[in-house]
């Protein structure tokens, strides 16, 4: 399930995008889940990193396109957006905000075919898979495999990953659920630990990324079954 949202003033064009988005989904055996605001404003109040792919008008009469995609970036980098104008001078100011590509009206159907399909195609880039967290002011949406272990700190969670440390609200219990379809293991009441960064064990101890994370009892046999099942998925 792929989830756009569209976003653009015009009934016109609304109705033709999700014409052609029907029809792409026909041809392309494709499933959207897609939603349509009419302003900029509509889809940046409470954005909470929900959707996979943004065709975004850049004229609209509240919010334009360009400060609504400035402010999606604020929380999050990842989701694709497509521009979507009748002027290319603006289009190409899309590019510092990290759009994708843009689409000029009038809109054919070969070309908005073309653009979708190098959007779909960047979603499904292999080893690139997300979860979406509550941090700070807003959420985090963070790449799986960048995400080294997860600790538990009073009433809260904290994220060591790649980019640094992240502090999130939630339990223990909500984070392992989300991740269960990837290669974590709890290590002890404090620790979900991503296998894919487990250096070695040693002294009761999983190495990760040069830090000695101390496994307990109850559970250093089923975290060394795991970390044993997980190295022959992948050697």
């Amino acid at each position: 399930m792929i989830k756009i949202a569209v976003v653009e003033d015009e009934e016109f064009y609304i109705s033709q995008i999700l014409q052609y988005l029907e029809k792409y989904q026909g041809e392309e055996k494709e499933e959207f889940r897609i939603k349509v605001y009419r302003d900029g404003d509509g889809i940046t109040v409470d954005y909470k990193a929900q959707y996979d792919i943004i065709l975004m008008d850049i004229q609209m009469k509240f919010m334009d396109g360009m400060t609504a995609a400035e402010e999606i970036r604020k929380v999050d980098s990842e989701v694709v957006i497509i521009f979507i104008t009748n002027v290319s001078q603006y289009a190409i100011r899309g590019y510092e905000v990290g759009a994708l590509d843009y689409i000029l009206k009038p809109v054919s159907y070969f070309a908005f075919s073309q653009k979708l399909k190098r959007a779909i195609g960047r979603l499904k880039r292999p080893g690139k898979r997300y979860v979406v967290v509550p941090v700070k002011g807003g959420v985090k949406r963070l790449e799986v495999s960048d995400i080294y272990y997860i600790e538990s700190e009073g009433h809260n969670l904290v994220y060591h990953t790649r980019e640094g440390k992240f502090l999130s609200g939630g339990t223990m219990k909500n984070a392992e659920t989300t991740l269960a379809e990837f290669h974590f293991s709890r290590g002890n009441k404090g620790y979900l630990i991503n296998l894919e960064h487990v250096e070695g064990v040693k002294d009761k101890c999983a190495i990760v990324k040069g830090e000695h994370l101390l496994l307990s009892r109850p559970r250093i046999h089923a975290f060394m079954q795991e970390l044993t099942k997980y190295w022959s998925e992948v050697k």
